[in-house]
């Protein structure tokens, strides 16, 4: 378990990012030796299954450290990072499935609970901002 630390946003950031960097790596490793004992099949699922967590994972936290953004919740976070855990294992089972040479119906079900995760980790970081404006407009009409 992950305890998110909000006021150290800064630190916290770059540590997802490195965190997800390690795993994009992972998958990259993975995806090379797997395909190395594949006997020449391939599966481009497998083959890029890295670039979710590099571009979803480090690239994203990485701009949220750049342009100084906040996360309300720490809950948003960790749904992000179950949408990119999520993404990437469905990526790279269909890559296995498709090397193993066959087919599988239920390898959406990781796309829709991705999407599910990401979309609810976006609503609820939005509904948090608008919760800090309204609180923040009422503090500053204390007076009136």
């Amino acid at each position: 378990m992950t305890l998110y630390i909000l006021d150290n946003k800064e630190k916290e950031f770059r540590k997802q990012a490195m965190g997800h960097l390690g795993f994009a790596l992972f998958c990259a490793l993975f995806g090379a030796i797997y395909e190395q004992f594949s006997h020449e099949v391939y599966s481009f699922y497998m083959i890029y299954a890295f670039a979710i967590p590099l571009v979803f994972g480090t690239a994203f936290y990485l701009l949220l450290d750049w342009f100084d953004k906040k996360v309300k919740q720490p809950l948003c976070l960790s749904l992000w990072n179950m949408a990119i855990v999520t993404l990437t294992v469905g990526s790279l089972y269909r890559g296995v499935i498709d090397i193993y040479g066959t087919t599988n119906k239920k390898v959406i079900i990781y796309v829709v609970a991705a999407f599910l995760l990401g979309l609810s980790a976006i609503v609820l970081n939005a509904v948090e901002s608008v919760k800090g404006r309204v609180r923040k407009d009422e503090d500053m009409n204390f007076f009136s």
